[in-house]
C-alpha cells in the first residue's frame, strides 16, 4: 500500500503520521511543503516577483512550490491514497493535478475555516474531509476526528518545577491570560506562562516571561514535562481540540481550558480538566489540590496517532 502525505509541517506534528504508517509496513513518504525553498536567480527575480504579487496576484514562490509538489508524486507515481493537510495552501487547480494521482484523496483540517477558509475547495475536490473543529463538522458536514497524542505514555510524576504552564503568541487571549496569573499569584500557585512573538506586546502582566525565539517542539516537551497542570486558552471561534490537550495526555498532567467542547470526550474527567469561561477565567482553589486519575488505556488509546491513521486510511 502505497500513501502520501502533504503538509507545511511548520511544528513538525505531521511527520508522526508518516513515522506511524511506517510502523505498520506501509509505503508512506512525506511531501513537506516547509522544505521547499525557492532560491531567486538574481535581483531582477525578486523585482518581478514583486511585480507580480502587486500588480497580478501572483507569487512565483508558491507557484514554484505547488509546481514541487506535483514533480514529487509524479516521481512517486500513482498512490492508494494522499491525504493534504491545510489544503487552503495550495490552489484549486493544484489540487485537481494531485487528485489525478490517486482515487482516495483526503484532507484533514486541525485549524477552523474561520481562520483558513476552504469555501473554494468544497465541490467534490476531496473524497473525504476530515476535521477536527466541531462547528465545522456541523456547518460543512465533514468527518470529525481529532488531532492526536504524538508520541509514548510518559510516567505520572509527582516532582514538577512549576504548577501551570502554557505557550502561546500573544493575541486575543492576552487578556485571559493576564487575568489567571494575577489569580495565581494572589493563591501563591507557581507558573510558567510564556508568550512568543517578535515584539513583547504591551500590557502583558510583569510575571509572564516573553520571547522573540520560536519554541521547538523538544524545548516545549520539556516545558510540559516539568509542569503539573496544563494551560489551554482556545482561539476565538476554535471548538476543536488543540494539540496540548493531547501532550498532557501523554504526560497524564491535568489540564484547565477555555473550550468547553472538551466535556464531549471520554477522557473528561472533571477531576483532571478544570473547564473555565473565557470571558470570566476564574481558578477554582481546590482544583489544584486534587491529584491525576489515569485514564483507562482503552480511552487513551482512542486519542493516539495511530488510531489517528487507522481512522483515516481505514486500515482497520
Amino acid at each position: 500500500m502505497k500513501i502520501t502525505l502533504i503538509s507545511f509541517d511548520y511544528w513538525n506534528y505531521d511527520h508522526y503520521i508518516v513515522k506511524a504508517l511506517h510502523n505498520k509496513g506501509i509505503e508512506a513518504t512525506h511531501i513537506d511543503i516547509k522544505k521547499y525553498k525557492y532560491v531567486y536567480t538574481s535581483f531582477f527575480g525578486r523585482v518581478r516577483n514583486f511585480i507580480s504579487k502587486t500588480f497580478f496576484k501572483q507569487n512565483i514562490k508558491k507557484i514554484k512550490r505547488q509546481e514541487f509538489i506535483i514533480n514529487e508524486l509524479i516521481n512517486l507515481g500513482k498512490q492508494d491514497a494522499i491525504l493534504v493537510i491545510r489544503p487552503d495552501l495550495i490552489s484549486l487547480t493544484t489540487h485537481h493535478k494531485i487528485k489525478t494521482f490517486t482515487n482516495n484523496y483526503i484532507a484533514y483540517l486541525y485549524d477552523s475555516c474561520v481562520r483558513f477558509p476552504i469555501d473554494h475547495l468544497l465541490n467534490n475536490v476531496f473524497n473525504t474531509i476530515y476535521s477536527f473543529d466541531l462547528n465545522d463538522v456541523a456547518s460543512y458536514q465533514f468527518k470529525h476526528i481529532t488531532n492526536f497524542i504524538y508520541f509514548d505514555k510518559q510516567p505520572l510524576k509527582k516532582a514538577y518545577s512549576y504548577e501551570v504552564f502554557i505557550v502561546l503568541s500573544p493575541d486575543e487571549r492576552l487578556t485571559q491570560l493576564n487575568a489567571i496569573a494575577q489569580q495565581l499569584d494572589a493563591l501563591a500557585i507557581s507558573y510558567k506562562f510564556l508568550t512568543v512573538s517578535s515584539r513583547k506586546p504591551s500590557g502583558l502582566y510583569k510575571n509572564i516571561e516573553h520571547t522573540d525565539k520560536e519554541i521547538k517542539i523538544e524545548a516545549l516537551k520539556q516545558y510540559l514535562e516539568a509542569s503539573q497542570i496544563v494551560l489551554d486558552l482556545v482561539r476565538d471561534g476554535h471548538s476543536g481540540l488543540s494539540f496540548r490537550i493531547f501532550e498532557a495526555l501523554a504526560y497524564q498532567k491535568k489540564i484547565i481550558t477555555t473550550n468547553v467542547s472538551v466535556k464531549d470526550y471520554a477522557f473528561y474527567n472533571p477531576n483532571n480538566i478544570l473547564v473555565i469561561d473565557p470571558k470570566n477565567p476564574k481558578m477554582d482553589p481546590s482544583f489544584f489540590k486534587n491529584t491525576y486519575e489515569v485514564l483507562p488505556e482503552e480511552i487513551y488509546n482512542r486519542f493516539t496517532v495511530d488510531t489517528f491513521v487507522d481512522t483515516i486510511f481505514e486500515l482497520d
